[in-house]
């Protein structure tokens, strides 16, 4: 492994997940040298990403030591910090120290940049549960150094998981919390990762800026329809009640009863277009790649 220092070395950590691993993919693809944190450099994801020419530190945010080898060199920092569950369900505290640790350790690395990914807020931020993820936010822009923040509301990429209580489909049924006529903002993951570029590519633009994200927004018995035209299968919308809601824990909640108080994200998708005129809406995320990895889950 070549620990040696290079000026625009992009640190990306969880990067065998989502947004870590969309972000050092655009990053590689734009000839820009990565070094990917990753548990088990033996993995397909961690080994896809060394082929596209990524070099992996075997590291974990809860061994400091590896994280300090890992940012050995670096100048920038992707952080997207494990969320960590416990026994009683959602561990914030742990998630917020992860953050928070990684952040003390790139200031003392010598790092330049901090580009942190977290989750959007709700237009009354103070109910808002996310509190872990604040905190982390804190330690950001307390460290001195240039930054940005981005908060990703739900990913499009939701509408593919298999074997959660929430989200995905199943036997033709999409299953969530909101209510199905609320306007609910989506976004493509690796549109995230193009805004993450886009800091990484210009700091100076892009420093002290907190970018709320979403590429569409839609009810969800609208995006079940756009899904059943494109797919050719039809997909309906179905409410998941309070109870349920509060069987996963006082995030969860908390969401389903903002939602239904009237509150939701609030991201500009004008002003986002035209960061990125190329912003995704669901129907060109569908169109894309959405569809084809639809079909064989919902044809099941």
């Amino acid at each position: 492994m070549n620990m040696s220092a290079r000026n625009d070395l992009v640190l990306v950590t969880a990067a065998t997940g989502k947004q870590g691993g969309a972000t050092a993919r655009r990053l590689l693809a734009a000839g820009r040298p990565v070094r990917a944190l990753v548990r088990d450099p033996e993995s397909a994801a961690a080994q896809q990403l060394a082929a596209a020419g990524a070099e992996l530190a075997v590291g974990d945010f809860d061994a400091p030591d590896t994280v300090a080898v890992a940012l050995r060199g670096v100048s920038a920092v992707l952080i997207v910090p494990p969320a960590a569950f416990g026994p009683d369900g959602w561990d914030v505290d742990l998630e917020a120290r992860r953050g928070e640790n990684l952040v003390a350790a790139a200031r003392d690395a010598g790092v330049d940049q901090l580009v942190f990914t977290g989750i959007a807020s709700f237009e009354l931020e103070s109910q808002w549960g996310a509190y872990g993820k604040r905190r982390i936010e804190e330690a950001v822009r307390a460290s001195g150094l240039r930054w940005t923040i981005l908060r990703p509301v739900r990913f499009m990429e939701n509408y593919l998981a298999q074997g959660f209580p929430v989200d995905g489909i199943k036997d033709g049924v999409h299953h969530h919390l909101f209510p199905a006529d609320l306007p609910v903002q989506m976004i493509a993951v690796d549109d995230v990762a193009a805004f993450a570029e886009l800091a990484f590519t210009d700091p100076d633009h892009f420093h002290g800026r907190i970018l709320e994200l979403a590429g569409d927004e839609r009810t969800m018995v609208a995006a079940a329809a756009v899904i059943s035209e494109i797919t050719g299968h039809t997909v309906t919308y179905e409410e998941l009640s309070e109870d349920f809601a509060a069987g996963m824990g006082d995030e969860v909640l908390k969401v389903f009863q903002m939602s239904r108080a009237g509150q939701g994200w609030h991201a500009d998708l004008p002003a986002l277009r035209e960061i990125l005129p190329a912003l995704r809406t669901f129907e060109t995320w569908l169109t894309e790649t959405g569809a084809a990895q639809l079909k064989p889950l919902l044809a099941g």
